[in-house]
């Protein structure tokens, strides 16, 4: 492959060998609901159980068995509906989708096609460069998931584990509106995002809990915005879809391949077949599953065990007056009420609990000074660890604490970062630890004048040549610094060197 893609966020544009070709993509974002429960069967949902121990008769495909609705995954949906901003449709209606795996034993999948729980919304995106771009919601629709084959216990059988099937799906379906694989990457960010704060999915990719169906095509420069003005299809390319993708760095990558993929072979005078491939990231590359179905190749019917939902709009209001804050919501009153900058507010709020841990310290306090301490160094020590924010067991009153020593001379900014050693070390609160260590900073202009003479009168040439070279005066501060232990006030060590060298 020889085509290169710009890795510019900024930038939508791949050169080719025979000219420049943009990416479109669409993504279907498969988030398992939050329950304890399946679907249509009450068969626990968790991740860690034995093969078959969370099988109900119904998930089985058992003759006569039929499907009840759980009334608390189609409140799961409504509220991600919501927070999507997008239209929840007081009639929607469950359809059979007809195809034969060993892991589905009904011989189809109970899912909505023609009138789903939610329609047409609009997420707002964070790019890496700190600019937004809006992804349309096409819908979402409640679905069950499949089961698990496993291939690698036998030379000569395959092993099914039904544990999953049957289990709550919400599939949220994009518009053909990502056009990068960085901005890919950030709207699947932002859609795990919300979905935490809504607490509707717990966003665990690697148990496979939220994972993206890649749809990636591939058009000559100035096509897509040829589609966007007309809504003709067929200035874009043939799509195919990666299947399955549950990390970040995988979405990039298979993105990056799959239009080098298409591009070199439009370019050599081929066309693209339509069709699922699937992702191997140990070759780093996708290959080809099976051949794209369409909506009539699954036989779509509504389901005649199941009659089509109706839901009430004072239970959606009731929904919707229960919603918490959403991310955008709280970046915008982050930056309002705290001062922060927009890039500080975005990292805040990437996680909830980093959001609400920065609040509670940030009371009283200088917040700019508090969010550098939670998105830098506490941040980092979690991510040594291999831990999420949410699993961070030092005190908020802790840094609160520490940036209040920091506020009121007791410790300079330097001797800060070694306070936090000790603190997260567990040797007690920032206060305590000072004490200890005998880390308060040295205030008296008496003892500070003294180093200071001390290393003047050791370096007479130096001092000298400070008149003409006054930044030279930073070699003077470190001495003293150094002499000090790194204790000595900062701004008092700069106003006494500059009286004592003239300056």
């Amino acid at each position: 492959m020889t085509d290169t893609i710009d890795s510019a966020a900024s930038t939508k544009l791949i050169q080719g060998r025979t000219g420049d070709w943009e990416i479109v993509m669409g993504l279907e974002i498969h988030a398992q609901v939050a329950s304890t429960a399946k679907l249509f069967s009450g068969a626990a949902v968790g991740f860690g159980a034995g093969p078959n121990e969370q099988v109900s008769l119904v998930d089985a495909g058992f003759p006569g068995m039929l499907p009840t609705l759980n009334r608390h995954c189609v409140e799961q949906a409504v509220k991600t509906g919501l927070g999507l901003r997008a239209q929840i449709n007081l009639k929607s209606q469950f359809d059979r989708k007809n195809y034969f795996y060993p892991d589905l034993p009904t011989g189809y999948q109970i899912s909505q096609l023609y009138f789903p729980i939610v329609g047409e919304g609009v997420v707002e995106v964070e790019a890496e460069d700190g600019s937004f771009f809006n992804v349309g919601i096409e819908r979402l629709h409640l679905e069950q998931d499949a089961g698990k084959l496993i291939h690698d216990l036998s030379p000569t059988e395959s092993f099914v584990d039904l544990n999953r099937a049957g289990t709550a799906l919400m599939e949220i379906v994009s518009r053909p509106d990502i056009r990068t694989p960085e901005q890919a990457v950030s709207y699947v960010k932002k859609i795990r995002t919300i979905l935490m704060y809504l607490g509707t999915c717990d966003g665990d990719m690697e148990k496979g809990n939220l994972r993206a169906d890649v749809n990636v095509s591939v058009c000559r420069a100035g096509n897509y915005d040829r589609f966007k003005a007309s809504g003709d299809f067929s200035y874009l390319g043939t799509r195919c879809e990666i299947k399955n993708v549950n990390s970040f760095r995988f979405i990039s990558q298979a993105i990056n391949y799959e239009a080098r993929r298409q591009i070199e072979i439009l370019e050599d005078g081929g066309s693209i077949v339509q069709e699922t491939r699937l992702y191997d990231p140990t070759k780093g590359e996708t290959r080809s599953m099976r051949s794209k179905e369409e909506a009539h190749d699954y036989r779509y019917f509504p389901d005649p065990d199941l009659l089509p939902l109706q839901l009430e709009q004072a239970w959606i209001d009731e929904i919707r007056a229960s919603l918490p804050e959403l991310p955008d919501e709280k970046r915008r009153r982050l930056m309002a009420d705290y001062g922060l900058s927009q890039y500080d507010a975005i990292v805040l709020i990437s996680e909830q609990a980093k959001a609400d841990y920065f609040e509670t310290a940030a009371r009283g306090r200088d917040a700019k000074l508090v969010a550098n301490w939670v998105t830098n160094e506490l941040s980092a020590r979690l991510a040594a660890d291999g831990k999420d924010f949410s699993e961070n067991t030092l005190p908020a009153a802790h840094v609160a604490e520490l940036v209040e020593l920091i506020e009121n001379g007791t410790i300079s900014s330097k001797i800060a970062k070694e306070v936090f050693d000790h603190v997260w070390n567990g040797e007690g609160s920032p206060a305590e630890v000072v004490e200890k260590h005998g880390l308060k900073q040295v205030t008296d202009t008496g003892a500070i004048e003294k180093a200071v003479d001390d290393i003047i009168a050791a370096n007479p040439d130096k001092a000298a040549a400070v008149a003409e070279k006054p930044q030279a005066i930073g070699w003077f501060v470190g001495q003293v610094m150094k002499a000090t232990g790194g204790k000595a006030n900062p701004a008092a060590v700069n106003d006494i060197l500059k009286a004592k060298l003239g300056l």
